[in-house]
C-alpha cells in the first residue's frame, strides 16, 4: 500500500549524519547523464549546511568518484557507485580494479544500443550503465540483456529509473552508510538519508538501523522513508532552511 508521506521537519537534521543522493534528490534527473545541471548555489549550500553539521555530509551516488568529483564535488566525502567506491576530500578514491568482465559487458551495451536510437551507454570506472529514458519501449530488451549478461559474468545488476547497471557486488547504498557510520566525521550523528529511486531504499534502511530516518524525494510509493519531499526544489529549500536554523 502507498501512502502519502508528511514532510521531513527541520529538527531531524538537529546533529544528523547527513546522507544525500544526488540525481533526483540534489539534481534533476537529465535527458542523458552528462546533461546533468547543478546551479550556482548547491555547493556553496553544502558546505554551509556542512559546517553546520561539524563535517557530517556525504554524498551517496550510483556516479562514480570520479564523475562526482568533475561534476564538482572534489571536497565532499563521497560514496560512488553503490557504495563501491570512497574518497575523502583531497584524498584518492578507495575502489576495486575494473573487471574485464566489465568491458566485455560495455562491448555487448554498445552491440545492442547502437542501432536503438535513444539508448544510451554509460561508461564508469567500475561499472557500465544502460540507459532507456529516450526508448523506453526497449525497457523489456535491455532488462533481459543485462539479466543474461549479469548471469554470464558472475555481476550484480543495479535497477534504477530507466536504467540498468552491472557492477560486482557485494556493497549498495545502505553498507555505504553502514560503512561511514563507523568512521570520523560521520560517527556519532544521527543518519537521515535522502534519496528518489529504488536504489536508496538499502540506505534508508541502514539510516533507520542506526537510529536515524529516510526521506523520499518525489511521488508516493512503497517505502521505507518515514518523511517525504516532492522534487528537488524542496530538497533545497529544505537544506537551506537546515543550513540556516539556529539550534
Amino acid at each position: 500500500m502507498t501512502i502519502k508521506l508528511p514532510p521531513p521537519p527541520l529538527s531531524l537534521l538537529s546533529g544528523a549524519a547527513l546522507f544525500l543522493d544526488f540525481d533526483g534528490t540534489l539534481a534533476p534527473i537529465a535527458d542523458t547523464p552528462d546533461g546533468v545541471v547543478l546551479g550556482d548555489d548547491l555547493l556553496p549550500l553544502l558546505d554551509r549546511l556542512r559546517a553546520k553539521l561539524d563535517g557530517r555530509l556525504a554524498i551517496v551516488s550510483g556516479r562514480s568518484i570520479e564523475t562526482l568529483r568533475e561534476l564538482g564535488f572534489r571536497d565532499f566525502l563521497l560514496a560512488g557507485t553503490h557504495g563501491l567506491e570512497f574518497a575523502r576530500p583531497g584524498e584518492a578514491a578507495e575502489a576495486p580494479p575494473r573487471l574485464a568482465a566489465i568491458d566485455a559487458v560495455e562491448e555487448a551495451f554498445h552491440s545492442f544500443a547502437e542501432d536503438k536510437p535513444g539508448v544510451l551507454v554509460e561508461r564508469k570506472s567500475i561499472s557500465v550503465g544502460l540507459h532507456f529514458r529516450g526508448a523506453p519501449d526497449r525497457q523489456k530488451a535491455a532488462s533481459e540483456l543485462a539479466d543474461a549478461l549479469a548471469a554470464e559474468h558472475g555481476l550484480a545488476v543495479q535497477r534504477g529509473k530507466m536504467l540498468f547497471e552491472l557492477r560486482p557486488g557485494g556493497a549498495d547504498k545502505g553498507s555505504a552508510v553502514a560503512a561511514l557510520m563507523r568512521q570520523s566525521p560521520m560517527a556519532g550523528g544521527k543518519p537521515v538519508f535522502i534519496g528518489d529511486d529504488v536504489t536508496d531504499e538499502e540506505g534508508f534502511a541502514a539510516a533507520i538501523d542506526h537510529g536515524g530516518a529516510g526521506i523520499l524525494v518525489g511521488p508516493p510509493r512503497s517505502t521505507l522513508a518515514a518523511f517525504s519531499l516532492e522534487q528537488v526544489a524542496d530538497v533545497r529549500h529544505y537544506l537551506a532552511e537546515g543550513a540556516a536554523r539556529s539550534d
